[in-house]
């Protein structure tokens, strides 16, 4: 089980029994009160009982794949490239490209909210944080999420 929140538009933190693992889009860093300071950029990374994947993007930005208790979850914030490099049951986006073209199960809203659920011809709700117990805990049909 893990819970996902997120204070501003920017940022996602996900939480598991171990570890608390901050990722900003703006900046493409991950933050996990490690020893070596902030992660940025590709490559792979183990931190507690999440892996996680950097994929570099055709414009130097970074793109990342979460991988906890067999869900992943995609962290793109805007980003827009590289899509076919992302598997994801959660996707944390502003882009309905992204969303349309990965095909999540449960998508956090990042950004203007209002243009996406208008476009997707969805409806969001709002929690304060995100609670996910397991793969089959997720909704069955695409539902969007709006973190406060």
């Amino acid at each position: 089980m893990f819970e996902i929140e997120s204070k501003n538009p920017d940022e996602i933190v996900i939480s598991t029994k171990k570890t608390t693992i901050k990722f900003n889009v703006a900046d493409a860093t991950i933050n996990a009160n490690l020893s070596v300071g902030a992660i940025s950029g590709p490559g792979e990374f183990e931190i507690g009982d999440a892996t996680i994947r950097g994929i570099a993007t055709e414009n130097g930005r970074t793109i990342y794949d979460a991988e906890i208790g067999g869900i992943h979850i995609g962290i793109l914030g805007d980003i827009e490239e590289n899509l076919d490099d992302i598997v994801a049951d959660i996707l944390c986006t502003s882009s309905v490209r992204a969303i349309r073209e990965i095909e999540p199960k449960l998508i956090i809203a990042m950004g203007n909210v209002d243009g996406m659920v208008s476009d997707l011809k969805l409806t969001a709700r709002t929690e304060k944080k995100l609670k996910v117990k397991n793969l089959d805990s997720l909704p069955t049909t695409k539902e969007v999420v709006v973190l406060s």
